[in-house]
């Protein structure tokens, strides 16, 4: 495979600085004697000035935005807004609408926001950004590159105030949201407002290009306009330092050294650092400062054109900070909704700035994705729109007729973030976790893109030679990829060993490098897993084999450090041993992720598996037991074998109450891992994996077969149809004169030869029949199988024969205690089904006539649960008789929800013996706490009293439904039946469906309430259901 090194060839970005609290490198030039601030304040001053003629910057109109999440009512923030000196707009005349979508976010992939600056409304501008009245000194905020600074980002500052509204508030306009968004005070927006319109009264057909507005802002600014003097200073300090940046330092035409006017405009500026200079009409010094400045910036063919900001990189510096406020000051990872409209103003200022669109492009993708870095990387819709916006990049990159300026600023532009996105790409295994790691999506197209457009080359060396003609250069996206995934991973590799030389003890040279090697392997694995889980499932999208490389260059890794240690030693020794088989191990891993992913290769991933130079591991050991291990999982699969077709789960004796298979099975399984351990040679833990694996396959198979009984289902009566029980039914009248109903199930005294029930005062004799008693017995051989599990594997696990380094090798690639957890896993399920089983039919079939055939049947006083109870607790002391202690917490409990069951059934589904009046709810639910209270005593705290509550709640709510007012049944039903179904409310000559019977039962289910209904003796419920269902009444 190719071997990849990078070609630095941005000679630019050799001599950039680092943008503040990142390590993004300004790819827009040095710019010295400004700072971020002065900057900001100068950019929107060209921005109003360009725009001066425009709506809402003193033209006839104010163009107001509106947010469409607020109607266009007048209700907003309230934000600090135009008191009488400073508003953009007249509150009298006409406003204009704009469109609620932006199709600048469209294009974008950005959102909406649901709040924008056009949504605050504006009483007194200017009083939120009181507090910061001053322009900013020159000392003050961060620089760039040494000298004052740059403008290269925003700061954040407070949040804007509320004030008391002291007239009717509106929308801000355009140039009002510019003005918060640029962080410009009241005072300067009003002075500069002003200053405009005394000086360009009557020229709003003068072109912004024409302006030297610095100039014309000093000629009529008076210090009078201050709060003092050194305020005025620092003002004027800033307007020539714009001068001194534009017209001397950064020139669009170059100066001649020895220009006068240039001299003469130093020298001036060199005088006002200690005092201001004199700007008065009959000021000499004035005078001078006009002639130099009007003369340097009209050195061209075009004497009405003026050149004073449009040199590089100062208009660029202003260009973006103008572009830096689309980003909400109050949550600067959102872009406003009116981008469209702020763009558009901006672009007027491209005259004076000598911006042009392939310019404009190429700053708005860059400051989108400063954006995204310096909010801590927070928003992905940031990057994706960066990453949008390159498209437009590529297509102005392409053009014949590039400038020489937009080359150089599109190359160490693309630099600057090709080298972030780079820095985490060749290193994506530090910078990126689970929880990040999708940026990888957004970043690496950017990096491609980047790479694309610059037309970066990558030098390729074909196998060990460097000699030049084996150097080939390519532009693919793929071997770029490549790239990226063997540098990370031979960096994390790298970092790997690192921490591992940094955390070995000082042991003997051969046992700390078996050491180290062993635990390598771990984590080589763990990085592969990673990989594949985390990484090459995106990175796939532009490789489609980069799993596979990444596994190739694994093995090359671990290869390398596996040869090395192999190289200083003759002879094979245990440790020796334990290292080839975990290399083995970890080989079989790579090949496999390796075959994995060359599925869709043309050469079927050939190419790759050459790469991969065998470790050629030794496996005599596997072979040696193979046969014999085979022999001995037969045998113990006879053994399940013939339990199948004869077990009886009768118990073994009182002492052993489990199925006789259970012991044989067992013991030839024992019988099986002592002899495995007598055999003399070397047990690795991979031997001791394969045989307790085939032990395992057996004893789920085993686990499966006694877990074979059937399921609870099967003892679950049908539920009868739904009728409506009437008042003056015949079965009313009659059922004082019938006898009771006769069982219509299976006849206790057949059931498998169980003892009948006889209720003989005090005594009454247990009702479980010998069917269940089996599933005790059942029940009794999984616990059983689990204790003799756990005997197994502590003598797999113990055994001193079994070499210590491989045995923490498995366990530690497994992350388990245990050999047999999903046998173990297999034995709770088991237990679970078995022990509901047996209480369903202990409950059900067993305690048939108890429970659901006489239990409130006809009359609930006269057919309470007291005698069921009786039963009951016969049942439960010969159940906790024959089970194991460990068997009898669950079933148990398994017994109380089938008892709970039955209850349910009886009241909700107890057929046409059965009626409840509203006043049986107290008799009924005194009778369910004695059944709850039978279960918190018995037994010595089997079941816990809030475990008790908890299985209870469903009952609790159905007894407190049947207290209910049949009126207030009939309107909960109506409800739940109408939101179950989707209907809404029911119109006019609409009816209730029916609803579902689903079996879960509960308060609120709709089946549920219309069964508390069906059985209700009522002339309202009757009527309800014969309107609603036509349900038939009761025969």
């Amino acid at each position: 495979m190719v071997h990849h090194s990078r070609r630095e060839s941005f000679s630019d970005m050799a001599a950039s600085v680092v943008c503040p609290d990142t390590d993004l490198l300004w790819p827009f030039g040095k710019l010295d004697g400004l700072d971020r601030d002065e900057i900001r304040e100068t950019a929107y001053e060209i921005f109003f000035a360009a725009c001066r003629s425009s709506p809402g910057f003193g033209g006839r109109t104010a163009l107001t935005f509106y947010s469409k999440h607020n109607g266009g009512d007048n209700q907003g923030d309230g934000v600090g807004g135009g008191g009488s000196g400073s508003g953009f707009g007249s509150l009298g005349r006409k406003e204009v609408v704009t469109t609620p979508t932006s199709r600048v976010k469209r294009a974008l992939g950005l959102k909406m926001l649901k709040r924008s600056p056009s949504r605050r409304m504006s009483t007194t501008i200017g009083t939120a950004l009181g507090a910061k009245s001053a322009p900013s000194s020159p000392g003050n905020g961060g620089s760039i590159g040494g000298g004052g600074g740059s403008s290269l980002h925003i700061s954040q500052g407070a949040g804007f105030l509320t004030v008391p509204p002291s007239r009717p508030r509106r929308p801000l306009t355009s140039a009002e949201i510019m003005r918060q968004q640029m962080r410009v005070t009241e005072q300067g927006d009003t002075r500069l407002r002003k200053t405009l319109t005394r000086t360009l009264v009557g020229q709003t057909g003068r072109g912004a290009e024409t302006i030297i507005l610095p100039l014309e802002l000093l000629r009529h600014v008076k210090t009078s306009e201050f709060g003092d003097a050194h305020e005025y200073q620092i003002w004027q300090r800033r307007q020539l330092k714009v001068l001194e940046a534009g017209l001397l330092l950064h020139p669009s035409i170059p100066l001649d050294k020895t220009n006068n006017f240039a001299m003469r405009l130093r020298e001036i500026i060199r005088q006002s650092e200690t005092k201001p200079i004199d700007t008065g009409k009959a000021s000499e010094t004035m005078s001078t400062l006009c002639n130099a400045v009007v003369s340097l910036a009209c050195r061209n063919t075009n004497p009405d054109v003026c050149h004073w900001s449009d040199g590089y990189p100062l208009n660029i510096h202003l260009y973006v900070a103008l572009l830096q406020s689309i980003f909400d000051i109050r949550d600067e990872t959102l872009v406003l909704d009116e981008i469209d409209e702020l763009l558009e103003l901006m672009k007027k200022t491209w005259s004076m700035l000598g911006i042009t669109r392939p310019v404009h492009n190429l700053c708005f993708t860059w400051v989108l994705f400063h954006q995204y870095i310096v909010t801590s990387q927070m928003e992905p819709d940031l990057l994706g729109a960066s990453h949008a916006m390159l498209a437009e990049v590529a297509n102005d990159a392409k053009k014949s007729d590039r400038e020489a300026l937009y080359v150089k600023l599109l190359t160490s532009t693309l630099a600057s973030m090709q080298g972030w996105t780079e820095k985490r790409l060749l290193s994506y295994h530090d910078y990126f976790q689970r929880g990040n790691v999708g940026l990888i999506e957004n970043l690496l197209p950017l990096a491609l893109s980047s790479s694309k457009i610059v037309g970066e080359d990558v030098t390729i060396s074909q196998g060990n030679s460097q000699e030049k003609g084996d150097v080939k250069l390519v532009d693919s996206s793929g071997d770029r990829v490549d790239y990226y995934i063997r540098a990370s991973i031979k960096t994390s590799f790298s970092k790997v060993i690192e921490n591992m030389k940094s955390q070995t003890t000082a042991t003997e040279e051969g046992e700390e490098a078996a050491k180290m090697l062993l635990e390598l392997a771990k984590e080589t694995e763990e990085l592969a897993l990673r990989e594949r889980e985390c990484f090459s499932p995106i990175l796939k999208r532009w490789y489609s084999v980069a799993a596979g490389v990444a596994s190739v260059s694994l093995h090359q890794c671990y290869g390398s450090i596996l040869m090395q240690y192999l190289a200083g030693r003759s002879t094979i020794t245990k440790e020796t041993v334990e290292v080839l088989q975990t290399a083995g191990k970890l080989e079989k891993v790579l090949v496999q992720m390796v075959a994995e992913e060359s599925e869709e290769c043309e050469d079927g991933g050939k190419g790759l598996v050459r790469e991969m130079v065998p470790y050629e591991v030794d496996s005599i050991i596997l072979r040696l037991l193979k046969q014999w291990t085979e022999e001995k999982l037969k045998t113990v699969h006879e053994c399940l074998g013939r339990a199948k077709e004869a077990e009886t789960w009768n118990p073994k004796s009182k002492s052993e109450p489990y199925a006789q298979s259970a012991g044989e099975f067992m013991k030839l399984a024992k019988d099986a891992i002592d002899e495995f351990f007598e055999i003399p040679i070397g047990i690795t833990e991979d031997l001791v994996h394969d045989l307790a694996e085939g032990l395992e396959q057996l004893f789920q198979e085993y686990t499966a077969f006694v877990a074979s009984c059937g399921s609870k289902q099967s003892y679950i009566p049908t539920l009868p149809p739904l009728t409506r029980c009437n008042r003056d039914s015949k079965f009313v009248k009659l059922w004082k004169k019938a006898t009771p109903c006769t069982a219509s199930g299976e006849d206790l005294n057949n059931l498998s030869g169980g003892a009948p029930v006889i209720a003989d005062g005090n005594h009454p004799r247990p009702s479980t029949s010998r069917g269940t008693q089996r599933l005790y017995i059942r029940l009794n051989t999984l616990h059983f199988l689990s204790s003799q599990l756990h005997s197994l594997n502590k003598a797999l696990s113990l055994n001193p024969k079994v070499l210590p380094a491989a045995r923490k090798r498995y366990r530690e690639r497994t992350n388990s205690s245990s050999y047999f957890d999903f046998t173990q896993a297999g034995i709770e399920t088991a237990c679970q089904h078995v022990s509901e089983v047996a209480a369903y039919r202990l409950i059900f079939l067993d305690s048939y006539s108890v429970f659901y055939e006489s239990l409130y049947t006809g009359d609930v006083a006269n057919a309470r649960i007291k005698p069921a109870l009786r039963i009951l607790k016969q049942n439960l002391t010969l159940m906790t008789a024959i089970l194991a202690d460990r068997a009898q917490a669950l079933a148990m409990r398994e017994v109380m929800k089938a008892s709970f069951e039955v209850v349910l059934t009886v009241l909700l589904a107890g057929g046409h013996s059965r009626v409840f009046y509203r006043s049986d709810h107290e008799l009924i639910e005194e009778d369910f706490e004695n059944l709850k209270k039978v279960y918190c005593t018995c037994g010595e705290g089997l079941i816990p009293e809030e475990v008790v509550d908890r299985e209870a709640e469903t009952v609790e709510g159905v007894i407190q439904l049947m207290s209910q007012p049949t009126e207030q049944l009939m309107e909960d039903f109506s409800i739940v039946t109408c939101e179950s179904s989707g209907m809404g409310l029911i119109g006019t000559g609409q009816k209730l469906p029916m609803p579902p019977t689903t079996g879960r039962w509960n308060r609120t289910d709709p089946n549920t309430i219309l069964r508390v209904l069906c059985y209700r003796d009522d002339r309202v419920a009757n009527q309800f259901l014969k309107k609603s269902f036509q349900l038939g009444k009761r025969r």
